[in-house]
């Protein structure tokens, strides 16, 4: 069970990855000319995204409705976020495709 002093922790790793993710997309045309270098932080931010995917997840798993057995109204009310999560994904692994195919031509 998450207590409030771990919501801060959380939420503060969130928000890292969250930037982390921000600052690739905004920076990765820079890196144009390093293709590796660009396929790393990619790689990194991929990743990045499935934590966010698995901590939302893990808190998910710490409410009392989850704990009730209640899943089905949890995750009918939280249907928009997963999905959007999920489309997020899967967008930017295509993004990062596309970009590096488009870096070798």
């Amino acid at each position: 069970m998450l207590q409030t002093s771990n919501y801060s922790l959380v939420l503060s790793l969130q928000f890292l990855l969250l930037s982390y993710d921000l600052f690739v997309n905004s920076f990765s045309e820079l890196l144009r000319m390093a293709p590796v270098v660009q396929l790393v932080l990619f790689i990194i931010q991929d990743i990045a995204v499935l934590f966010n995917i698995i901590i939302i997840f893990l808190m998910f798993f710490n409410t009392f409705i989850f704990q009730a057995g209640l899943v089905n109204l949890l995750f009918h009310k939280f249907k928009g976020t997963i999905i959007l999560t999920a489309m997020y994904f899967a967008l930017s692994i295509f993004l990062h495709v596309w970009v590096m195919v488009r870096v070798e031509l």
